[in-house]
């Protein structure tokens, strides 16, 4: 991704360069597509964000209308420096493979202070929540049968994602409940062998 454009950034950014919007017309949009599932993007972020992008010259104003209360609504749209860097940072955003941090690794890594029960007890809970996530996601999904490729294919990443998660939890569930190790090998024949 560009050094200089932070994914929220380069979110409102693609917005603006499939058309031109206002900020309520992107809060709208990232509402219905679900992205807050995977961006940081608050309601009183996006004109911070906007103005940032016009300081830059990445957008300008193109146009104005008037809401139904009569306040004027700035509607934004790309420069062509805009463009330019948008397709840049989306191509890298694409094929670089950079680092996650999600909490969870932080918690098993602290795993020995929590206590067994405790323990069972929150893999439950992020269990329900997965399921509950997954619904949730895939509802909005199948709401919208007209959506473009591209964007099916961000929920459609979201499931694999959380389906993956969901697999893993349960290897894990079992493994822990079992005492056993995840991920245990299998065990070896007389002789040395690995089982066929």
């Amino acid at each position: 991704m560009d050094a200089d454009l932070t994914p929220a950034e380069l979110t409102v950014l693609g917005l603006l360069v499939e058309k031109p919007r206002h900020g309520y017309e992107l809060d709208e949009v990232i509402n219905t597509r679900g992205m807050r599932e995977w961006t940081e993007i608050g309601f009183s972020s996006i004109y911070y964000l906007l103005a940032r992008l016009r300081d830059r010259g990445l957008i300008a104003e193109v146009d104005t209308s008037r809401a139904a209360r009569g306040k004027a609504r700035r509607i934004y749209g790309p420069t062509a420096e805009g463009r330019r860097a948008c397709a840049r940072s989306a191509e890298a955003a694409v094929a670089e493979l950079r680092p996650v941090f999600p909490p969870i690794l932080v918690g098993l890594a602290n795993q020995p202070v929590i206590q067994p029960e405790r323990l069972r007890a929150a893999l439950d809970r992020r269990a329900a929540a997965l399921t509950e996530k997954i619904t949730t996601i895939g509802a909005a999904r199948d709401a919208q049968p007209e959506l473009p490729g591209f964007i099916r294919a961000i929920f459609d990443y979201a499931l694999g994602q959380l389906a993956a998660e969901q697999q893993w939890l349960a290897a894990y569930r079992a493994a822990e409940l079992g005492n056993q190790p995840p991920n245990k090998p299998p065990a070896r024949k007389a002789g040395g062998h690995d089982p066929l």
